[in-house]
């Protein structure tokens, strides 16, 4: 158990002090803000999504938590290349590994490491904001998405 937490450790950390994918996109389509109040995290989200519902590109600014930043940047890796269904199938996936520990058919691939989040609650909320940011955007909602 003590290399699955220090794997966690180790991945937060480098995502942290180095994360992929962050920056203003130009040229999104899509893009959505998201706050988490528990921690003053805030980050906003810009997406390039093709015609074909391909998510080209992604990236994210703001500040936060060590978790929030590198959960939006383990995120931004993953949706790079896919297709919007298969995003929103990764949010369901990832959003019930930290919220309710069932297994997915999905493979969540360098997210599942996230799933250390579990052991701290109340810190699910850094790890999910980007994900629910992410679905503000795909949805073109104007609110802030919120995880509460």
């Amino acid at each position: 158990m003590s290399d699955l937490r220090d794997l966690y450790q180790e991945v937060i950390f480098d995502h942290n002090r180095n994360p992929r994918n962050f920056g203003k996109l130009e040229g999104a389509n899509h893009q959505a803000e998201g706050f988490n109040p528990l921690c003053g995290d805030r980050l906003t989200l810009y997406l390039k999504v093709d015609e074909a519902g391909i998510i080209q590109e992604v990236s994210f600014d703001g500040q936060g938590c060590a978790i929030s930043v590198a959960s939006a940047s383990l995120m931004t890796e993953a949706l790079r290349g896919k297709p919007v269904a298969e995003a929103e199938a990764l949010f369901q996936a990832f959003h019930d590994l930290l919220t309710d520990g069932h297994g997915h058919e999905l493979d969540l691939g360098k997210l599942k490491v996230l799933e250390g989040v579990k052991a701290y609650p109340s810190r699910i909320k850094c790890a999910t904001l980007a994900w629910h940011t992410l679905e503000s955007a795909l949805h073109d909602e104007e609110q802030p998405a919120s995880t509460e």
